[in-house]
């Protein structure tokens, strides 16, 4: 199968940078296999992506080993969107080529509410009103995701 992305090494992926802090971003949860940060363009606030460290473009390109630990933690980001920022739902989408904006598989996961002006896919970027603002979802998310994450330990 031939692909019209780009060809992009580890060592140019934007995401990858992230990963290694070369960038910065405003991570939400991390585990020994992936990373998610908040979206710089959120469909809402909270809307997050959630990355395998390894690059690997797509959702075929992921090892069979990796599936079910980086859906573990979309599950999880998923509740948290719900409980923290009392979402009613959540969107949860992966691109493969396709509006992939960057070569490296993500999973958006949105947070929704019942008539949010989502309709088909011509979703209206909104934008945070201000870093005090990103902090606060940042916050929230991470503090909601520990909670959760030791409420499985029980």
């Amino acid at each position: 199968m031939q692909s019209n992305m780009p060809t992009v090494t580890s060592r140019d992926c934007p995401f990858c940078k992230i990963v290694r802090s070369e960038v910065p971003s405003y991570n939400i949860f991390e585990d020994d296999v992936s990373l998610a940060f908040l979206d710089k363009r959120p469909l809402f606030p909270g809307h997050c992506l959630l990355i395998p460290k390894e690059h690997y473009e797509t959702l075929i390109d992921l090892p069979a080993l990796l599936v079910a630990p980086l859906f573990k933690n979309a599950q999880l980001l998923a509740r948290a969107m719900e409980k923290g920022l009392s979402a009613e739902g959540t969107f949860v989408a992966i691109n493969n080529r396709i509006s992939q904006s960057v070569p490296h598989l993500h999973i958006h996961i949105v947070p929704r509410h019942k008539k949010d002006g989502l309709k088909g896919f011509f979703w209206p970027r909104q934008h945070y009103k201000d870093e005090a603002e990103i902090l606060s979802v940042q916050n929230l998310l991470r503090a909601t995701i520990a909670e959760l994450k030791s409420e499985q330990h029980l």
